[in-house]
């Protein structure tokens, strides 16, 4: 059995749907499904069993302090992609409790185990930094969502010469596609223009700011199915352990990304849309990513030598799932 927690999840329902078509249909899905809008993520997925997230740590932690009369099934690997993602979130306590210490449960879980664990870290452990390489030097997160990340990649870095198993963090720069409607203000940057082309709106970005013109800043945009195919390669090669960017190598403009959407419904709707540009936001000033690019070096050292889609494949792409 093969687990993914924050299966219901945008990334966790991609990768519990790759696996099932590589025939995995044993699948335990790990989540907390309060928000029930998330079972859509799974409705035409084959899962092997669902736990929720509380009961499921509830007996990770149980059998870690020796309490066996619950134990979790046997499990050839973890994929852990289960936590708050929420940049604006600044209740550090909540934060840390659902992105550091669930993982370092799962964690330990799996080297008593000897269970592979991938996991999801993120590029927001970069934060005000210009240099986007997996190094201490580079690591400076601008808000607490970035820090409980960075904190649980310390962690596992303090036990990397004692590994019993395959650990693989992933630091997810600017993932967007299929199945992350439920995000709502989360969501990627193409589900908004695409939701606000479809409602007779114009898509909007933010004006001229930290020495970028209009549009312009630019980030490394990564589209999902490139993102569990990384993830799969890495079930795949046990042999490679290491905290990993997970982007394209390249930074590419917002404005491309409204561009493509515009188009594309012009295109194939007739409707006519043209860029807003608005000021600003003063509350992120100082906490805000202008510009990010992913050193993928060590992804590619290791082996990994799958392209990654661009912002007009992988938007195309996902505009045509959304209007299937």
């Amino acid at each position: 059995m093969i687990v993914v927690t924050g299966g219901a999840g945008f990334i966790g329902a991609n990768l519990v749907k790759a696996l099932n078509a590589r025939g995995h249909q044993d699948v335990l899905v790990v989540d907390d499904l309060t928000d029930g809008t998330k079972f859509i993520n799974l409705a035409d997925c084959s899962l092997g069993d669902y736990l929720d997230k509380h009961e499921f740590l509830r007996r990770a932690q149980a059998e870690l302090h020796g309490d066996t009369s619950e134990r979790l099934p046997p499990i050839e690997a973890i994929f852990h992609e289960g936590a708050c993602s929420d940049t604006t979130e600044w209740d550090g306590k909540f934060m840390l409790e659902n992105n550091f210490e669930y993982s370092k449960v799962l964690f330990h879980l799996c080297q008593r185990r000897g269970i592979p664990l991938l996991y999801a870290s993120s590029a927001a452990t970069y934060g005000g930094s210009d240099v986007f390489f997996e190094a201490p030097e580079y690591e400076k997160p601008l808000n607490v969502y970035g820090y409980s990340k960075l904190l649980f990649d310390q962690y596992v870095r303090q036990h990397w010469h004692h590994l019993t198993s395959q650990v693989v963090g992933f630091r997810y720069f600017n993932v967007y596609g299929p199945r992350e409607q439920h995000k709502g203000k989360m969501a990627s940057v193409a589900y908004h223009h695409h939701t606000q082309v479809i409602q007779g709106q114009n898509p909007r970005l933010f004006g001229a700011w930290d020495g970028f013109d209009a549009g312009m800043q630019s980030r490394d945009f990564v589209y999902v199915g490139d993102a569990v195919a990384v993830n799969l390669w890495f079930l795949d090669h046990p042999e490679h352990s290491g905290i990993f960017n997970l982007g394209t190598g390249r930074a590419e403009p917002f404005k491309a990304i409204a561009d493509r959407v515009i188009s594309y419904y012009d295109r194939t709707r007739g409707i006519k849309g043209q860029i807003e540009y608005i000021d600003f936001p003063e509350e992120l000033k100082g906490r805000y990513q202008s510009y990010t690019r992913a050193d993928i070096s060590r992804l590619r050292k290791v082996g990994y030598d799958a392209e990654f889609k661009t912002v007009a494949e992988g938007v195309g792409a996902y505009l045509e799932w959304l209007n299937d």
